[in-house]
């Protein structure tokens, strides 16, 4: 086979063992999987804003803006949870481009996944001791989810994943909320499929050993758009789109039914303006009241209430956002913008944030 030998890589336990997290952290983290988890299972009417850069790239840069978000956590702690979404691990539609801090410590300099492996702990870990919040990362590779298991509050399964066995495998075993993203088709049906499988327990292979799992009841389902046939987004963050999965939640049993809406990717079509005016809508859907006044819908069925059902199921955004809006080629320098999609800037995203928490009641 025409495979190279480049490192021998540590496993999670050596990692860990090297870089302990602090037993304060530890207590921290507990405390907000506990919050987060309230949430997703309705006993929380707080409001989930998972917000950062599309990839962490500059620990600096990344740390200096997850501090600005504590503030605003603060002093939206009554009606926000903010997650500091750090991620390491980038997918790439043609395996072209840079893949993340795991693979290139360094965006200019050759893969290094020893030093990414290093780098991306102390990163998360750095943010975490700095401002008591706990991370967001993706699962692109289930075999290194537990390099940082202990550190994240929350994981996401992007859309060129979710159809994957082994990521709804491993994500059964997570103690806190995945969210599986729709396909970049937009198929709620594989979307929700995906959770089905993820809240069932399950035998497996798991890093070389076989694993029993139990099933996360807190696996859900994230809105992130679609692309169609003739390569043109379609976004599926409208009311109508909420409705409907609000209906497909229905027609299956699943646990704490719950969707995040993700204001960017095929929502936005990479327009990341634009994310201000879709966050703004999505949270207009969950306060909208159809209050039945509507003669044509009375002559043929009873209205159906559906603000209550999408204020329950829609429990939060993810946002693009980083210091620098917009975005820039690796090789140019700006501190503090995004080298991979473009991003919100600081500005827009503090004054987006406090809107966001007005606006929950």
């Amino acid at each position: 086979m025409g495979f190279t030998l480049v490192n021998e890589l540590p496993t999670p336990a050596e990692i860990l063992e090297q870089f302990p997290l602090a037993d304060h952290l530890a207590a921290l983290k507990k405390e907000r999987d506990e919050e987060i988890a309230k949430v997703i299972t309705g006993q929380s009417n707080k409001f989930l804003v998972i917000i950062g850069p599309c990839s962490a790239d500059n620990e600096d840069a990344v740390c200096d803006y997850a501090n600005r978000l504590a503030k605003v956590q603060e002093a939206t702690k009554d009606k926000l949870i903010v997650i500091p979404r750090v991620y390491t691990n980038k997918p790439r539609t043609t395996g072209e481009g840079y893949m993340g801090m795991l693979h290139q410590p360094d965006p200019e300099k050759k893969p290094d996944m020893l030093q990414g492996i290093l780098a991306i702990r102390h990163m998360h870990m750095r943010v975490f001791r700095e401002t008591g919040m706990s991370t967001a990362d993706e699962m692109l590779y289930p075999d290194n989810l537990q390099y940082l298991s202990d550190i994240m509050s929350y994981i996401a399964v992007g859309a060129r994943s979710v159809e994957n066995q082994y990521h709804r495998l491993v994500a059964s075993g997570c103690d806190v909320p995945v969210g599986m993203k729709n396909p970049t088709s937009g198929d709620m049906t594989v979307m929700l499929n995906s959770v089905v499988a993820a809240q069932l327990p399950h035998d497996f292979i798991f890093r070389g050993d076989e694993v029993s799992c139990p099933g996360n009841p807190l696996t859900h389902v994230i809105l992130r758009g679609a692309v169609n046939k003739r390569g043109q987004c379609s976004p599926n963050y409208h009311y109508e789109d909420l409705k409907l999965l609000c209906d497909l939640y229905a027609q299956r049993d699943l646990k704490n039914p719950a969707c995040i809406v993700d204001t960017n990717h095929s929502n936005s079509n990479k327009q990341y303006a634009e994310q201000v005016r879709i966050a703004k809508e999505i949270l207009h859907s969950r306060r909208y009241s159809d209050d039945g006044s509507n003669i044509m819908a009375k002559k043929t069925r009873p209205p159906r209430r559906y603000s209550d059902d999408v204020r329950r199921l829609v429990k939060g955004l993810m946002i693009e956002s980083y210091i620098e809006p917009g975005s820039r080629r690796i090789g140019e320098h700006c501190y503090g913008q995004s080298i991979t999609d473009p991003c919100l800037g600081w500005e827009e995203s503090e004054r987006l944030m406090y809107e966001i928490a007005d606006m929950i009641e």
